[in-house]
């Protein structure tokens, strides 16, 4: 499902113009981009949570030129989807 799928499904059940359901919705993907950004994560009760992992400092190998990397330790963004959501996907 796209963005404009998710903003034509909105505007459909609720009857609010296509326009104001977008402005909506790129506004909660702002908040939850700019707040991550901030190292701070989101909850949404029933839905899940955007939280920041931390992955550790590893030593790779480029196996092309047979040398090896080190990649250092990172910040990466996950979605942690709620059990009540889990449950009802199984």
């Amino acid at each position: 499902m796209t963005k404009a799928e998710i903003v034509r499904e909105i505007a459909e059940k609720t009857g609010v113009e296509k326009q104001v359901v977008l402005q909506v919705v790129e506004g909660m993907m702002e908040s939850i981009r700019n707040s991550m950004i901030n190292g701070e994560e989101v909850f949404l009760r029933g839905f899940g949570s955007f939280i920041i992992k931390r992955r550790a400092k590893k030593v790779a190998r480029n196996i092309s030129k047979n040398t090896t990397i080190v990649i250092p330790a990172h910040n990466i963004p996950v979605f942690k989807p709620a059990k009540s959501f889990l449950e009802k996907i199984k």
